[in-house]
Parts: structure tokens; C-alpha cells; sequence
């Protein structure tokens, strides 16, 4: 790469800044008793995982049979301020309908519960990488609260938790299904008293994560009650590409997808669309690295062109790239809030004014809110009480506010 004083360097800086980590914001939280779904008979306990971290990450193989979102292990990480935080280990479904063990971290308040209950926060995370050192729940610490007294749940989504994985990234089931699950692996925690009623939320990826879930929540779960979506600044509209570095980000993110999607689409072959010599960085980065390495080994590859053939616009990898895009569906009585800051180059603005109006085409009801002057991280302490309020007007059965125009 050129240094930093030439024009090249100097995108390429704004690239690696604008794909920086963000990590996700937390709130407070009280909690206690509910209904929980017990054991199903037949089926045995889940295993107090006693073994290092390390270990925790590694599958049983075989598998044990489970349903979606029956446990295969626990780990306690902590018990500090009346909550207790878990590593758990859970059944779920991939794209191709196979039961796969999936990760994440839960927080639950030690306090007596509601008497349905305590509402469920489960989050989609922003993009940490592919493999399975890049699991945010390896890293300990609470699941994020969003301000928001309940049960705290985050996944590591399919892929990304047990050893030997790789994570396919931006697909809709992979996050989707694994956000949802989540939600049912911590009712079979009877100590966390859990409700049915919950909440899908995250930010970056995990925008596009919580709006998968909601998308997928009312035939995948019919059994869980979902009252509202959180999506900031969400990655969407799959087949666009905006002005400033956005090329470089999109095609960046579109590598790391093509790298990680044959564990969903044998099909695809990654040699079919890039260059030697952006298969030679990428085959290899996706998974040896997190998303700093990913990012600072992909910034060359994608200034120097990383396509033969470009995967969003060439077949069959454009199909499946849109059939994981979102908001091509309203989700009746599952209000959506979705915000944006106008300085994020890493999901530009025009990108969600677009999201925006297609969600409103469709129906959904969606409080749009944009904050001058965010950009991609600052936009989660920007609204982070606006986003608070909607999560307690969804639990409380407030009325939503919708900003898309009337009639449509």
C-alpha cells in the first residue's frame, strides 16, 4: 500500500477507520421469576461446562440430537449487581435446514420475575469477523440491556461460536434463525424465568440480524411473541452501491460474504469471481483473522479491484445475495425503529433513506429517525434513549409511531 500521504492512502485510512469494531452499547436491568419451557422428556439436561474457555468452543461431535434452542451447555462467566451472565451453547437451524450448535452470552437478573415473565432483549452484534476466535461471547461480559429491565441474550450467530467453523456472513437464516433460538435457549434456563414476549435489536450487521429475525420470528417461532425491531444503521439494500468509499466498504464486505457462503451454497466457488490475487489474501484472512486483520488485508486488495466477475451483479452468487437482503416485507403488529446518522460512511445514509422507503412501500410500520452529525458508532449513544422508550412502548402495548407517509 502507498503511504499515507498519497490519495490512495488516505482512502484507504478512511476505509480501515470506517470499518473499525464498534462494540455494542449496554443498559441497566432488574429481573426475576417466569414461565419458562421446561425440559422436554426424553431429552437430556444440558452439560455444566466446568473445562476452560477455550474448550467451551468446541462442538460434541456427534452432535446430540435437540429442537431449536435446546441447550447443549452451559458456562458461568460472572454474578455481579443482581445478574447472573452465562456462556450457552444451543441448537439451531442453518439455511440448508441442519441442526447446528450455535453460541452466545445471556445476563438475567437475580430479583423476583413479572408474573409472565421477564421480556426477552435479544441482540444481533455488529460484524466481529468469521471464525470462531471472533465470537463476541468469548470476550465475557454482559449481553447488552438496551436500557431495558429483562433477560439479555446476544448470539454468536451459526458459524462463528464452535471451533473448525466459518461463519456465512449476511445470510438471513444464519443470523436470523440463530437470534430467535436464542430467545428460546434462555427459557429452558429456569433460573432466568423468561417470558414469551420479546424483542429483536442490533446494530450494523446485526441490524440487518434483528431485521432477519423479525422477518423469519412468526413462522419460524410461532410460539414466542415478538413486539418490536431495532435496526441501526443497518446493512441492506444488497444490490446498491453509494458514493464516497463506499465501493471499497461494499466490496469488502461483499469478499468476506463470498469467502464464508459455501458453507451454505456448495455451489459457489469464490475462484469463479475474484482475482488470484484477491483470492490469495482473502481465502486465507477470512479465517485467520477478526475484522481489524480482515479489513486492513482486504483495503489493497479492494483498491487494486478485487473482481473478475462481481459477484452482486453475476449469477448465481447475485441470487443468493439478494435473497438474504431485508425490508422486502412488512412484519403486521411488529413495529420496526430504524436509525441512521448522516456522517456513518461505513452505511451511508442514502442507504437507509432507500431501506426506508422500501419498508414503507411494503407496509411496515417504522419510526425513521436520522441524527445529524452521527456517524457509524456514535449513532448508538445518539439514540440510545429514543431506543429505550421504544422497547418499554412495545412491552407496555403503546401505540407506535410511524413515519412513513400516509397511504403507504
Amino acid at each position: 500500500m502507498r503511504h499515507a500521504g498519497s490519495s490512495v492512502g488516505r482512502r484507504a485510512a478512511a476505509v480501515l477507520t470506517a470499518l473499525a469494531i464498534v462494540g455494542v452499547a449496554t443498559g441497566s436491568a432488574e429481573a426475576s421469576p417466569a414461565v419458562t419451557e421446561p425440559p422436554r422428556s426424553g431429552r437430556s439436561a444440558p452439560e455444566i461446562f466446568s473445562g476452560d474457555v477455550e474448550d467451551f468452543y468446541v462442538a460434541p461431535d456427534p452432535l446430540p440430537a435437540g429442537r431449536p434452542g435446546e441447550l447443549i451447555r452451559i458456562q458461568e462467566v460472572s454474578e455481579a449487581s443482581g445478574r447472573v451472565t452465562l456462556r450457552i451453547m444451543y441448537h439451531s437451524r442453518d439455511a440448508q435446514d441442519r441442526d447446528r450448535a450455535v453460541t452466545g452470552i445471556v445476563t438475567y437478573p437475580t430479583t423476583p420475575a413479572p408474573k409472565r415473565g421477564w421480556p426477552v432483549i435479544s441482540t444481533a452484534h455488529g460484524t466481529t469477523g468469521l471464525a470462531s476466535q471472533c465470537a463476541p461471547s468469548r470476550f465475557g461480559g454482559e449481553a447488552p440491556g438496551w436500557g431495558v429491565d429483562g433477560v439479555w441474550v446476544m448470539t454468536d450467530y451459526i458459524g462463528l461460536g464452535p471451533v473448525g467453523e466459518l461463519h456465512p456472513y449476511l445470510s438471513k437464516t444464519a443470523e436470523g434463525n440463530a437470534v430467535i433460538d436464542a430467545v428460546r435457549a434462555v427459557r429452558r434456563l429456569p433460573d432466568a424465568h423468561a417470558g414469551k414476549r420479546w424483542v429483536s435489536i442490533g446494530h450494523s450487521q446485526g441490524g440487518h440480524g434483528a431485521m432477519a429475525a423479525a422477518e423469519l420470528a412468526h413462522e419460524y417461532a410461532p410460539e414466542l411473541k415478538l413486539v418490536g425491531t431495532v435496526a441501526l444503521a443497518p446493512g441492506a439494500m444488497f444490490d446498491r452501491v453509494y458514493g464516497g468509499i463506499d465501493p471499497i466498504v461494499t466490496t469488502i464486505l461483499t469478499l468476506m460474504g463470498l469467502y464464508a457462503r459455501p458453507s451454505e451454497h456448495p455451489e459457489i466457488d469464490a475462484t469463479d469471481y475474484v482475482t488470484p490475487a484477491a483470492h490469495q489474501v482473502a481465502s486465507s484472512v477470512v479465517e485467520a483473522g477478526c475484522l481489524d486483520e480482515i479489513t486492513a488485508a482486504l483495503i489493497p486488495v479492494a483498491l487494486a479491484g478485487a473482481f473478475t466477475a462481481d459477484p452482486r451483479t453475476t449469477e448465481p452468487a447475485r441470487s443468493i445475495i439478494l435473497a438474504n437482503d431485508v425490508g422486502n416485507v412488512a412484519v403486521k403488529k411488529v413495529p420496526l425503529f430504524l436509525a441512521s446518522g448522516t456522517l456513518d460512511d461505513r452505511v451511508v445514509i442514502d442507504r437507509v433513506r432507500d431501506l426506508f422507503d422500501r419498508l414503507c412501500a411494503n407496509g411496515q410500520v417504522t419510526e425513521f429517525v436520522v441524527v445529524e452529525g452521527a456517524d457509524h458508532g456514535s449513532v448508538i449513544p445518539l439514540t440510545s434513549a429514543q431506543v429505550t422508550d421504544f422497547l418499554e412502548d412495545r412491552f407496555a402495548r403503546r401505540e407506535p409511531v410511524d413515519s412513513c407517509p400516509p397511504g403507504e
